[in-house]
């Protein structure tokens, strides 16, 4: 699709180029936003611009792969359910069509804290792919069609140097035609000069019997892009009449599941779930891995893989004392007849594959549908990047999902719905939406992804929030949705029913404040205080992990009468509201660095006091906001204390510009900052 992309990169300097002639809005090739690619990215992207008015164009190969599960068959999981609920809150899909293509649903680590619950659910391949492509099909504001990018239009910028000095004005198919747009979302997955890897051989590819894209890591790095390659892997696909389920352990889901979207109360299939089987690895398997794995490219190669979604090689060997490793087998659809092996990616050669899995209990007599395989790809140094994923170097072309380094497809979903929706308010000339780490998983993500960059497939997990008591699962739409609406990306549908859920969770909350009674009063309805005189309501009450909020329905009986799923976020929020107070003081802190703001084209030479080296880190990340610098690597505290005075300074000097009148202003015009 991507073929013939470098031309216009690699020529982003030279004045001389004819650009294509620009249509009018009128016409039918005009567009405000193309999204190139119909992935998990590519999809939260079109329908993300398209939600804020925007004239949005999904550009795809191949139109029945839109939507796409190419691994496993789940959504969610520890980390990644808060990031579906994330682009739920901001009006995305993911979250909606897992609820009604999912087969299996669970609340993980339900025995721990709310602030680490996580939805998971399997999810019927064909079901999940037909609802997303269905909800995309009528989706006001986006034309979907299929077509292969031959290049970019490209022209010069707008805005003054040191800015991009090349702007998109649009995209030319391989058919001739040009697609006029002002903004571009390039979302290509592991398809960047992918390569597959089984055994000692390795073709090119992106999935199995897809062609990767080969020219665009060259014109990206011709542009100056920084590249890197990053590994991932998937297991072979299973025959279900050829595994011995009598001999795991069974996995039920909830019985009652938890939606994953805030607009439903309830799931499709909550009543026809399905099971999943647990197993495990032997001595034997890995004694198979060990004497073969000199015979794996991919093991061989020493690019980085996944940490924690490793191979099964790479546990072996970064393992060695573990005799065991477990193994889930998951259906892949209510009439599929395979089996996913989640534990079990590799990619041994062939004939190796075969013995290995077969040295699993259970799996003594299984068939291989599809083997294993490995698959190596480009990504983007994601410090190329400003916090909305538009890129530094080329005004209007953002970036989402794999591309960036991350795994997985809620990471990249959470990426996509931001690139689409800053993509289409840039193309409306309206404001940006930017979401710190303060405010939800997804801003964590971005703000690791821009600082840090990623050295390995980035995969987003609770602990890397120092804020996961305020940033639950439960709470992305009082998070998010608000403020999606502000921006003008959440629909009418969505903000109603969140006004309504907002409203009610305030009245139960109030109702709860308002019953107050003394310790012996509680003690005389049965619940332990201890006789200290003070007097606690209700909602006090529910701190205390003994007592659940359904206790207090003898009390209270108007609690009958409230939905299960509001009962649990106000309990939640009574559990956690001691330790919210606290956190509040540190988010003070981290908004005071954040709202400290950084030209983004600042020269560094200018900031007294900084080292050679640290200079040079900053004119590579170019950070946005002093907390951005602070989380970078290598930034010391001398270095910190200067910067800070800079941004003070001329964070001042930038108000004051504003609020002088115009002869005070002319009068010290002149005259440089203290």
């Amino acid at each position: 699709m991507h073929r013939g992309i470098r031309r216009a990169l690699s020529r982003i300097f030279t004045r001389s180029r004819r650009y294509a002639s620009l249509s009018s809005s009128a016409d039918p090739l005009a567009y405000d936003v193309c999204v190139i690619g119909g992935g998990h990215a590519g999809c939260e992207a079109a329908a993300g611009a398209a939600r804020t008015g925007a004239r949005t164009l999904l550009l795809t190969q191949n139109l029945k792969t839109i939507g796409e599960l190419s691994c496993n068959p789940s959504m969610g999981g520890v980390g990644k359910g808060t990031l579906m609920r994330e682009v739920d809150a901001l009006d995305g899909l993911c979250s909606k069509v897992t609820d009604a293509a999912g087969i299996q649903f669970q609340m993980l680590n339900r025995s721990k804290g709310a602030a680490v619950w996580s939805p998971r659910a399997q999810v019927d391949r064909k079901l999940y792919k037909k609802h997303m492509q269905d909800a995309l099909r009528n989706y006001p504001n986006l034309d979907i069609r299929a077509g292969s990018v031959f290049d970019l239009v490209l022209g010069a910028s707008s805005k003054s140097f040191p800015s991009p000095v090349s702007e998109v004005r649009g995209v030319k198919l391989d058919s001739g035609e040009v697609i006029t747009c002002s903004q571009v979302v390039i979302c290509t997955g592991t398809f960047l000069s992918g390569e597959i890897h089984i055994g000692m051989k390795r073709f090119p590819a992106g999935r199995m019997n897809e062609a990767p894209s080969v020219g665009l890591s060259a014109s990206l790095n011709t542009a100056g892009f920084r590249l890197g390659r990053l590994q991932t892997g998937t297991p072979a696909r299973l025959a279900k009449d050829s595994i011995d389920f009598s001999r795991m352990v069974i996995q039920e889901g909830d019985r009652t599941p938890t939606p994953f979207s805030f607009m439903n109360d309830e799931v499709s299939n909550a009543d026809n779930q399905v099971y999943c089987y647990q197993t495990q690895t032997t001595p034997a398997t890995h004694d198979i891995v060990r004497e073969n794995i000199h015979r794996c490219v991919h093991i061989q190669e020493t690019k980085k893989g996944p940490r924690y979604c490793p191979s099964l090689e790479a546990k072996v060997m970064r393992f060695p004392q573990k005799s065991s490793h477990i193994v889930w087998l998951e259906p892949e659809g209510y009439d599929s007849d395979l089996i996913y092996p989640n534990g079990l990616s590799c990619s041994l050669p062939e004939d190796v594959q075969e013995l290995m899995y077969r040295s699993v209990p259970g799996l003594e007599n299984v068939k291989l549908v599809r083997p294993a395989y490995g698959v190596e790809y480009d990504h983007i140094d994601a410090r190329e990047l400003k916090p909305t994923l538009e890129t530094k170097r080329i005004q209007g072309l953002f970036l989402a999902g794999q591309i960036n380094g991350t795994t997985g497809y809620e990471e990249a979903a959470g990426q996509g719905v931001v690139a689409g929706i800053n993509a289409g308010l840039a193309a409306l000339h309206r404001p940006p939406l930017i979401i710190s780490r303060a405010e939800g998983f997804i801003g964590v993500m971005i703000d690791d992804l821009i600082v840090k960059g990623a050295e390995e497939p980035y995969r987003m997990f609770t602990s890397r929030s120092e804020y996961r008591m305020t940033l639950r699962s439960d709470n992305a739409d009082l998070r998010l949705t608000e403020k999606g609406r502000a921006a003008g990306a959440v629909g009418d549908a969505r903000w109603s029913r969140f006004q309504r859920t907002r409203a009610e969770l305030d009245r139960v909350k109030e109702l709860l404040q308002t019953f107050v009674l003394s310790p012996q009063g509680w003690q005389n309805h049965g619940f332990d205080r201890k006789l200290d005189g003070a007097m606690k309501s209700a909602y006090e009450l529910l701190r205390h992990r003994n007592v659940p909020i359904k206790a207090l329905t003898p009390l209270l009986p108007a609690l009958n009468d409230v939905h299960p799923h509001i009962l649990t976020r106000v309990e939640t929020d009574a559990v956690y509201s001691s330790h919210l107070r606290r956190q509040e003081a540190d988010l003070r802190v981290f908004m005071e660095d954040e709202s400290l703001a950084l030209d983004p084209h600042l020269d560094y030479n200018t900031v007294e006091g900084l080292s050679s080296e640290v200079r040079e880190r900053l004119a590579k990340v170019r950070p946005t906001s002093i907390g951005a610098a602070k989380r970078m690597e290598g930034m010391t505290p001398s270095s910190m204390i200067y910067l800070l005075k800079h941004a003070r300074r001329t964070n001042a000097l930038r108000a004051s510009l504003v609020l002088a009148p115009d002869a005070d202003c002319a009068q010290t015009s002149g005259t440089p900052p203290p």
